[in-house]
C-alpha cells in the first residue's frame, strides 16, 4: 500500500510504501477511493492546537508522533473482511462500496454503549491517531462504520463525513428554528459552506453568512444564504441585529477564534444559543451576569455520531442538501492541497482521488 505522512511536524508529507494490512476478527480492510482534505488536518500536520493566550496542546502529548498518516474523510470500496466480519452487517461484502464513518470509540465504554463513539475517551479516530486516509488502503475495524453512500459523487460523499457530519450536528444543536428565526454562520470556509448547505436542508429559511473574503460570501448566497455581512466592520454584530430584527436564534462559529465567537455571542437574542466548531484557537470572555440575564448558552461540537452521519447521508440521498463547492484533486498533490488550504486559497473543500493510485 502506499501512504502519504507526516515524518516530521510542518514539513512536506512524504509518500511511502509498505505491506497492505490483512483483516483480523471484524476488521474490514477498504481501498480508499476518495479522501477530503480539512482544516483540522493542518493543526494535526503543525503538531499542535491553539489553546489561547500562548498555550498549546501539543498532539504528541497524546501519543501521536511520526509518522502519522492523516485523513479523516474516507470514502472506498471493500477489498478484504476479516472472518468475523462477514456476518456482522448486511451488505458487508468484498465490493461494496460506502464512506467510513472515521470516529470511532472503544466499542466498550459507556458512551459508546450509548452510540457516541466521538465522545469516548480512548478513541480509535482514523487519521486522527490511527492511520488514516491519506493511503490507498485503511483498516475499519468493524463493518457497521461504513455507510453506504449509492448514488451520491464519490468526491461529495467523502466529504460528509466530517464536514457534512459536523455541521449536520452542530445544527441540531440549535433550538428549532421557525419560519422567522435567523441564523448565523461565521466563517464560510469549506465546513462553514457546508453548515449553510445542511441548514437550508434541515428548513433554515434566514442565514446570514458571515465572512472576510467576498468570494466566499457569494458561494455562500448561491448555496442558501439570505444575507451577507463582512465580519472586517467594526459593526459587524450589530449589522447582523439589525439583519435579523433584533438578534439571531443561534450562531454557529465555524472558525474558533476570539473575534468570531465574540461576534457570535454579540449577535443572539434573548435565549440565543452559540455553537463553537472551529479549532483556530483563542478564549472567549463572557461576563456571567449577562449570560443569565439574556438567558444565552455557548456550546462546543465536536464532529458527531455515527446514526447522525447517517441521517446526513440520508439529506444528501434524497437530494435535499446542496452540494458546495468540491474540487477533485490527484492523491499527489496533497502538499500543495495543505499549502494552499493553510493559506485560505480553496473555496469549499478538496478532495484527494486515489482511485488510480496503485502501491
Amino acid at each position: 500500500m502506499l501512504s502519504y505522512d507526516i515524518v516530521e511536524h510542518g514539513k512536506p508529507l512524504q509518500k511511502a510504501l509498505r505491506e497492505t494490512p490483512k483483516p483480523q476478527g471484524t476488521e474490514v480492510l477498504v481501498r480508499v477511493l476518495r479522501s477530503g482534505v480539512c482544516h483540522t488536518d493542518l493543526h494535526l500536520w503543525d503538531g499542535y492546537f491553539d489553546l489561547g493566550n500562548g498555550r498549546k496542546y501539543y498532539i504528541k502529548d497524546r501519543g501521536q508522533v511520526p509518522p502519522i498518516t492523516l485523513g479523516h474523510e474516507p470514502y472506498g470500496v471493500i477489498e478484504a473482511l476479516g472472518p468475523d466480519a462477514a456476518n456482522q452487517e448486511p451488505g458487508a461484502t468484498v465490493g461494496a462500496k460506502g464512506i467510513v464513518y472515521p470516529w470511532i470509540g472503544c466499542g466498550t465504554c459507556a458512551v459508546c454503549r450509548a452510540g457516541e463513539d466521538n465522545y469516548c475517551l480512548a478513541p480509535r479516530f482514523i487519521g486522527a491517531g490511527k492511520p488514516g486516509a491519506y493511503a490507498t488502503h485503511i483498516l475499519v475495524p468493524h463493518p457497521k462504520y461504513l455507510v453506504a453512500a449509492d448514488g451520491l459523487d464519490p468526491s461529495f460523499a467523502a466529504t460528509l463525513a466530517c464536514s457534512g457530519l459536523t455541521a449536520y450536528s452542530a445544527a441540531k444543536k440549535l433550538r428549532p428554528f421557525g419560519a422567522e428565526d435567523w441564523v448565523a454562520v461565521i466563517g464560510c470556509g469549506g465546513l462553514g459552506l457546508m453548515g449553510i448547505a445542511v441548514l437550508a436542508a434541515m428548513g433554515a429559511e434566514n442565514i446570514v453568512a458571515c465572512d472576510l473574503d467576498p468570494a466566499k460570501l457569494e458561494a455562500a448566497k448561491r448555496l442558501g444564504a439570505r444575507a451577507i455581512v463582512d465580519t472586517r466592520a467594526t459593526d459587524a454584530a450589530k449589522q447582523v441585529q439589525k439583519l435579523s430584527g433584533g438578534g439571531v436564534a443561534g450562531a454557529i462559529d465555524f472558525v474558533g477564534v476570539s473575534a468570531t465567537s465574540s461576534l457570535g455571542v454579540a449577535a443572539l437574542r434573548k435565549g440565543g444559543r452559540h455553537i463553537v466548531v472551529g479549532l483556530m484557537g483563542g478564549e472567549l470572555s463572557l461576563g456571567l451576569v449577562a449570560v443569565a440575564q439574556r438567558a444565552i448558552s455557548v456550546t462546543g461540537n465536536y464532529v458527531g455520531t455515527l446514526q447522525e452521519l447517517k441521517d446526513v447521508v440520508a439529506l444528501a440521498r434524497d437530494g435535499r442538501l446542496p452540494v458546495p463547492p468540491i474540487e477533485t484533486r490527484p492523491a499527489a498533490e496533497i502538499n500543495r492541497t495543505l499549502d494552499e488550504l493553510k493559506a485560505g486559497k480553496i473555496l469549499g473543500r478538496a478532495v484527494l482521488e486515489f482511485e488510480t493510485v496503485s502501491a
